[in-house]
């Protein structure tokens, strides 16, 4: 695995520190899902949500099948766009304080066998090496925020999801996706002072290339096949991560304030595993 110092080919050669010359602040940006963590981080929610009523077997199947096209066939922006208005509409009404509590109750259980052993290795040398660590991500607020906080992370951004009278409107404040994210790489930037081009960014997937050009150091982790092809000609380093372990003995119990904000764009990719397991139940009990 490449050490978090070592800097891609086309970042040039590192500054040596000299005497009386102050180090510029570096952050490492992190993409949540599948590059913190193995799967989708709201996978284990469906059961929760569908027990709450908050989606049903319809929702499950439709949302499921948006989630299965979009992973097949790549990320391109019209798939991303069907996709967070179908979030949008399925994600209407839900009852803020309700979805809180699913998220309150189950999160340890989501959480605790997905993060990557790696990943939480790089985050602990990041840190060791006084940098900060963001996790950005298009999931909701409500499933980042507590995660991060878990892993150590300095600060993370996420979807945001409206709310009117304690409900989700059913529109989106901020889709932390693409563009967007390296938008607020250079928002953080411009706040906290960071220098872009010796900060790190570590993600999986080919929509998040604009974070990556954004930084002076990009990393692929279990790339999809055009961000591979494009860390290849780039020269950018490409890391495995294979080893989600349980951080349960490290994971403090969540405080009301992490859990402050709605589900989000989360609730696709459960329903989606709400709907591999009434396949997969509905495969065994049909005749051959």
């Amino acid at each position: 695995m490449a050490e978090p110092s070592s800097a891609p080919t086309n970042a040039g050669q590192d500054p040596k520190p000299s005497e009386g010359v102050i180090s510029p602040r570096v952050a490492a940006f992190f993409d949540l899902d599948k590059t913190i963590i193995a799967s989708s981080s709201a996978l284990a929610f469906s059961k929760p949500l569908l027990r709450q009523g908050l989606i049903n077997r319809r929702a499950a199947l439709k949302s499921a099948y948006a989630q299965l096209v979009f992973s097949l066939a790549g990320a391109d922006a019209d798939k991303t766009e069907r996709m967070r208005a179908q979030i949008s509409a399925l994600c209407a009404g839900w009852d803020v304080a309700q979805v809180r509590s699913v998220v309150n109750e189950t999160l340890h259980d989501v959480v605790d066998p997905l993060v990557y052993a790696e990943a939480a290795e790089l985050i602990t040398q990041h840190k060791a090496e006084g940098h900060d660590v963001i996790v950005l991500s298009a999931t909701g607020e409500e499933v980042v925020t507590p995660i991060s906080e878990m892993l150590g992370a300095t600060r993370s951004v996420a979807t945001r999801m409206h709310i009117v009278d304690g409900r989700y409107s059913g529109e989106v404040d901020f889709y932390c996706y693409g563009e967007q994210k390296a938008e607020a790489a250079r928002d953080l930037a411009a706040k906290h002072g960071y220098d872009l081009s010796a900060c790190h960014a570590y993600t999986d997937s080919s929509t998040d290339i604009p974070l990556l050009e954004a930084v002076g150091r990009p990393h692929a982790v279990n790339p999809d096949r055009t961000l591979r092809r494009l860390a290849t000609e780039r020269d950018w380093p490409v890391l495995t991560f294979s080893n989600p372990v349980s951080l349960r003995s490290r994971i403090p119990t969540p405080s009301a304030t992490a859990m402050a904000v709605g589900f989000g764009v989360g609730a696709v990719a459960a329903a989606g595993a709400t709907w591999f397991g009434l396949s997969r139940r509905a495969k065994r009990g049909r005749p051959e």
